[in-house]
């Protein structure tokens, strides 16, 4: 986001008509042609760097899947050697000692093999104990919540704005992008200050979560009684950083407090919730009031109630490791 706007701030602001432009040329309107091409350019040079200048390695875990032990001793050993380390381990699975049979490596046997292993042993070891059912249960609603809360905000707010006469009148394509640099600019140091907090015992990943969340809520409030841009720019950037400051460490956290081997199973159930009350949000744009502030303070609840929820969270992950 930050590259993004940086790069389209000087094209985009400087080589775009505006809505109010009668007449628009090719030339006054190619700003948005050198961005694709600026974009598309730096993703191609990625793809370069990926793909020719180093090299990833495949998944030990794939390779004996599909009965390639030797390959997968060879990448154990090679990532080992790199950090210095070696692996006994390793040598007793080039032996034989925990070699697996060969697998088929067909399209058709894959797809049985993986068929067979769709159960709910994953989702039920998530609900195992009455202490991970809660902390499953809770961190669910708390992604959820936030997937409610932005969309509500970004859908209402300018309606909200309109009604209560907030006619900023310097909404030009410049002042946009320019503003949305300085937002993306603030995420910086609010994902860094984010990576700090979490380590102090006074407040370490749970007061981090809690607090950032319910600040972007109080924010998100006070947004709505902005009537001139600088006003709503101002607001913008502070909800802004502690946002990121919010999704730096909520994402780091959730993991940690999923068993080893569930994590990927709990990531995608909240994950998969965060999304679809995204989807959610838009529906209720469609068939709500757009003329009341009310889903705009809902939604600033849904932040604010977010937060709280994450004190009550059974597990602080700061210092203990991995379950």
């Amino acid at each position: 986001m930050f590259f993004a706007t940086l790069v389209a701030w000087p094209l985009l602001g400087n080589l775009t008509c505006e809505e109010t432009y009668t007449h628009c040329t090719k030339s006054e309107n190619i700003g948005w042609r050198y961005f694709m091409i600026i974009m598309a350019g730096v993703a191609i040079i990625m793809f370069f760097l990926r793909f020719v200048c180093f090299t990833i390695f495949e998944s030990p875990k794939y390779l004996i899947g599909k009965g390639r032990d030797a390959d997968a001793v060879k990448i154990v050993h090679e990532v080992a050697k790199r950090n210095g380390k070696t692996s006994e381990v390793c040598e007793q699975l080039a032996g034989g000692e925990l070699a697996v049979p060969i697998r088929q490596s067909q399209a058709r046997a894959a797809l049985e093999r993986n068929l067979e292993k769709v159960d709910l042993t994953h989702i039920k070891a998530l609900f195992a104990t009455k202490k991970l059912a809660f902390s499953t249960s809770l961190i669910t609603v708390i992604w959820a919540f936030i997937g409610l809360g932005f969309p509500l905000y970004n859908a209402f707010l300018p309606f909200i704005q309109a009604t209560r006469g907030a006619d900023f009148g310097d909404g030009s394509t410049y002042l946009t992008y320019r503003n949305s640099f300085i937002i993306a600019v603030l995420g910086v140091p609010g994902c860094l200050l984010g990576g700090l907090l979490v380590e102090p015992s006074f407040i370490g990943r749970k007061g981090t979560i809690s607090v950032s969340i319910v600040l972007t809520g109080v924010f998100l409030f006070y947004s709505t009684t902005a009537v001139t841009s600088s006003a709503l720019f101002g607001w913008n950037c502070a909800y802004n950083f502690m946002s990121k400051i919010m999704y730096a460490v909520l994402y780091a956290y959730t993991p940690e407090i999923f068993l080893t081997k569930d994590r990927g199973t709990g990531n995608a159930i909240t994950a998969s919730v965060n999304r679809v009350f995204g989807i959610i949000a838009p529906i209720i744009a469609m068939f709500g009031n757009l003329e009341t502030a009310a889903s705009v303070y809902v939604s600033g609840a849904l932040f604010v109630a977010a937060g709280l929820l994450v004190l009550a969270l059974p597990f602080e992950s700061r210092g203990k490791a991995s379950m």
